[in-house]
């Protein structure tokens, strides 16, 4: 009897699942993107800071016109989409992981948070581009302008909140339901802050094209890493 017939087949290699090389490659996207855009923005880029400011000017002079739809757009970007709104929800979603006996998913989902907020501030610090200024402000900021934290902190959490609903089974009007709503939330709060004068129009595409990255880059390396806890 030989060697070859005494010696275990080798076992075949296994590939990532679609979903996961999908999210690897969404998320390289997104990050070479963002880099492009942060370059152009501290160089600065003529053409996209033209851009910026005739966008930023038609609706801030929208704002000032409509003084109504602009209280709207202050409740909705300071309360129902403001960051801290959005970190109450990752809050609550680890708790709740936690409990279910899901704690290496509860630090996956409280990490990304975290590593969110440490990338956006580093990134505002590094870009220090300034904000919008108007003779006729109707609302203030501070910090940075670039990225957006509104617009990245709701691509985040919207993404993990979206990723864990389809991991716990939402399927059918109830996926639906929650796509729509986390698709509404991230574009909406980008254009409250484009529209009340607090941001340009690429410290939003900044703030979602860093969101999703993180939330890509999240659900790759959770993935692999329970494999590798199985194996």
């Amino acid at each position: 009897m030989t060697l070859s017939r005494l010696s275990p087949a080798p076992a075949p290699a296994r590939r990532p699942a679609p979903r996961v090389t999908a999210a690897a490659r969404t998320g390289t996207v997104c990050l070479a993107l963002t880099a492009v855009l942060t370059v152009l923005v501290v160089l600065p880029w003529s053409p996209l800071l033209a851009f910026d400011r005739d966008v930023a000017e038609a609706l801030h002079s929208t704002a000032v016109a409509e003084p109504g739809l602009t209280r709207v757009n202050r409740v909705l970007t300071d309360w129902v989409w403001d960051p801290w709104t959005m970190r109450l929800l990752a809050a609550t979603a680890t708790v709740w992981l936690w409990l279910r006996g899901e704690r290496l998913l509860a630090v996956w989902v409280a990490a990304a948070s975290a590593l969110a907020a440490a990338v956006q501030q580093s990134l505002k610090a590094m870009a220090g581009r300034e904000r919008p200024q108007w003779p006729d402000p109707v609302d203030s900021a501070q910090y940075s302008a670039f990225p957006s934290g509104h617009a990245m902190t709701a691509a985040v959490t919207c993404g993990l909140l979206l990723w864990l609903a389809r991991r716990y089974g939402a399927s059918g009007a109830g996926w639906a339901w929650c796509v729509a709503l986390a698709v509404v939330s991230v574009a909406g709060v980008g254009l409250t802050r484009v529209y009340l004068g607090v941001h340009w129009p690429s410290d939003v595409v900044a703030g979602w094209l860093l969101g999703a990255a993180v939330v890509a880059l999240t659900t790759v390396s959770y993935h692999r890493a329970v494999l590798s806890r199985r194996r």
